[in-house]
């Protein structure tokens, strides 16, 4: 705990917690206070102002940030026929039907995101308590329930970010690497926060 608590001081030498930072000097105070061996997945929080308790209130969505994510991200198909096939071509790394439901039901998640045809909802609906807590469930508003996969699996894997807002009327979300330069990280920054103005109801107060 005191080496956790030394890093985050060390962090924090050199900024004016009273200060607004323009966003590029912020991801370049960022940037230069990244001490660990690994590539840090660069995060943004957004405070909504909303009740997502009420359902007008409830903000979602996708975006895809024009410099991607950093990340590899695993894609999961759920369909059958031609649909499975062009899945599998478009660079899905599982694609199945019935067998496919049969190994998540078992415990089984072995990817990231997750996109279903709509014929496969019925099935892919058993999958709600296993999936949903993970913010993995398919969805037609942030495009996962499609007849257009292999669309749908190129945006997974080239950046493709959703959001959801959380309990206390925040939405956040990875939006790149530490690696980054600042002129990318600024960029999906904010395609991040447009996305999410846009999807905010009218009379959010955040």
């Amino acid at each position: 705990m005191a080496k956790i608590a030394k890093r985050v001081a060390a962090s924090r030498e050199g900024i004016d917690p009273n200060k607004a930072y323009a966003l590029s000097e912020a991801l370049q105070l960022l940037k230069d206070r990244s001490k660990v061996k690994f590539d840090e997945t660069v995060e943004v929080s957004m405070n909504l102002g909303v009740d997502p308790r009420h359902a007008d209130q409830m903000v979602r969505g996708v975006v895809n940030l024009p410099n991607g994510t950093g990340r590899s991200v695993r894609v999961a198909v759920f369909a059958r026929g031609d649909k499975a096939e062009e899945a599998k071509a478009a660079g899905a790394d599982i694609v199945g039907a019935e067998d496919l439901v049969d190994i998540v039901q078992k415990g089984t998640i072995d990817f990231d995101r997750c996109i279903a045809t709509p014929d496969m909802m019925p099935l892919v609906g058993r999958l709600g308590k296993v999936l949903g807590p993970r913010g993995m469930m398919p969805n037609p508003k942030v495009g996962t329930v499609t007849t257009d996969v292999a669309a749908a699996v190129k945006a997974s894997k080239g950046g493709a970010v959703e959001f959801r807002v959380e309990k206390a009327g925040i939405v956040q979300a990875g939006v790149g690497k530490v690696s980054f330069d600042v002129k990318a990280l600024e960029e999906n920054v904010r395609a991040f926060a447009d996305a999410v103005n846009r999807a905010k109801p009218a009379g959010a107060k955040g």
